[in-house]
């Protein structure tokens, strides 16, 4: 009997997401409960992007989850490596087994040229797609072009008419028709495969039997049946799992709502109640109960019990569920998770002493200065908003240009945090202490406190944007009139 495989391959380009947790959770969940493995693997092919930081960060978020895996990059493996940027290689393989197949076919089409096409498609009302200009080259003229080394990816070859079924586990068989399929790049001309080979050749050697996957890649399915037929390789089993949704059912997104593992770690949130929170996204116990462990949803999972409808990640839910957990912690537990969160951390407290020791005169005098670390949302007093130089709307549209640069940030320190507080100060033609001001409210709540770059280096990342957004939301917020207007304005400040 073949044993049960499933993964989770997350790109390690930003803060560890919710979504990937989700996903992680049911895969690992589909695989104990068939005495199964759970593999992780990095998809790190986007080298502008990925950072081993951020890798690092994926990895502390699912262990202090309680998600485990059995092989991965951290911790090895018969299958390794489990980096797609280290089997580059092997995707070359592949992709030239393609190729030498007549499956897949070296393009040499500019980008110039591709946007004409597209351009063109639009206009005509067609669907964009490659145009097949270059499947149709002499193998001498490849060869050349080859040979004179000019820049080429790889595509593979797609029907253009008919329908392609796709089995998924949770819908039955949807139809797709092959004429919305563009020719998938394979190869980029950085010599690295782009999520549709490297998913493939990883699932196949790595010996996948289930692939439990967001359904936002349903539509994109039939590129992926059409590779394992081409290499006439088994396919696993698909599974499109409903996406997470915010309150107003739009996608889950930072914008929205906090979607990084590591803000609920800082807010104060019990692992146990976040991953019993992900359970219930669009499955249920069978006997309906909201409060359950992950041992609990092993023993009695089963994907028939999941629904289809968008599931709404609620954070007041969620901390109400987490209230739950709480309160059925004895009161030496709650006082040791309290303090192993970073209430009475002496580590933590370390690292704010700096900020804090010449400031005090008395040791009554700490809590007031400091509180503001250990809190999620804070007050605000909108009138410490009030500005000698800017409007209202301005107010609120340098902090909403700071908080865009902010989360684009890769590298979180003070340092890098005052280069955008910087370059918003120098589009808007202003002083840093006519901004300053504006981020010392948004976050500690004061109009002045202990250094407050210093102080959103230790808050990190999450916790900071956090305080930003809920700041611009006690201001009225942001039209999306005035969303699209001020997103043009980005490109320009650096």
């Amino acid at each position: 009997m073949t044993t049960v495989r499933t993964r989770i391959a997350p790109s390690p380009t930003g803060d560890p997401h919710v979504g990937t947790a989700y996903i992680a959770l049911f895969n690992l969940c589909f695989a104990r409960q068939h005495g199964g493995e759970f593999i992780l693997r990095i998809e790190d092919t986007d080298q502008v992007r990925s950072t081993r930081e951020s890798e690092q960060q994926i990895f502390d978020a699912l262990h202090w989850l309680g998600i485990e895996w059995d092989e991965g990059p951290d911790v090895g493996g018969p299958h390794g490596p489990y980096r797609q940027s280290e089997r580059s290689e092997i995707y070359k393989k592949y992709a030239n087994e393609l190729v030498n197949n007549g499956h897949a076919f070296h393009c040499f089409c500019s980008a110039e040229r591709l946007d004409q096409v597209r351009n063109e498609q639009a206009a005509r009302q067609e669907t964009q797609r490659y145009d097949g200009h270059c499947m149709h080259l002499s193998k001498e003229e490849v060869n050349t072009r080859l040979a004179n080394n000019e820049p080429n990816v790889i595509r593979m070859k797609v029907p253009s008419e008919g329908i392609c079924a796709v089995n998924d586990m949770l819908r039955g068989e949807v139809e797709i028709p092959w004429d919305r399929m563009d020719m998938q790049v394979l190869m980029k001309t950085d010599g690295l495969p782009t999520y549709f080979l490297a998913n493939v050749v990883d699932d196949h050697l790595m010996g996948i039997t289930h692939v439990l996957r967001g359904e936002e890649w349903l539509p994109s399915a039939p590129k992926l049946i059409k590779l394992y037929e081409y290499f006439g390789w088994e396919q696993p089993v698909l599974c499109y799992m409903p996406l997470l949704r915010n309150p107003d059912k739009s996608k889950l997104s930072k914008r929205k709502n906090p979607t990084s593992i590591t803000f609920y770690e800082k807010m104060g949130f019990l692992p146990e109640a976040l991953l019993n929170y992900l359970g219930r996204m669009g499955w249920s116990m069978p006997d309906e109960r909201e409060k359950f462990t992950l041992q609990e949803m092993i023993e009695n999972f089963d994907l028939s019990r999941v629904s289809l409808g968008g599931p709404i990640f609620d954070v007041e839910k969620l901390a109400w569920l987490n209230g739950q957990w709480i309160r059925e912690l004895s009161v030496k537990e709650f006082v040791q998770r309290a303090t192993d969160w970073g209430l009475l951390n002496q580590s933590n407290f370390e690292k704010i002493t700096p900020l804090l020791q010449d400031r005090v005169e008395v040791f009554s005098q700490i809590i007031p200065l400091i509180s503001f670390f250990y809190m999620g949302e804070i007050p605000l007093d909108l009138k410490l908003f009030e500005h000698k130089k800017l409007s209202p709307e301005q107010v609120r549209q340098v902090m909403q240009l700071l908080l865009w640069k902010l989360e684009s940030l890769r590298h979180w320190d003070k340092d890098h945090i005052m280069d955008c507080i910087q370059s918003i100060a120098n589009y808007f033609e202003l002083k840093l202490r006519d901004i300053m001001p504006l981020v010392f409210v948004s976050i500690t709540g004061q109009s002045s406190s202990v250094p407050v770059l210093d102080a959103m280096e230790l808050l990190g990342p999450d916790l900071s944007r956090f305080r930003f957004r809920k700041a611009l939301e006690a201001l009225g917020g942001v039209s999306k009139k005035e969303t699209k207007a001020w997103e043009k304005l980005l490109p320009l400040i650096s």
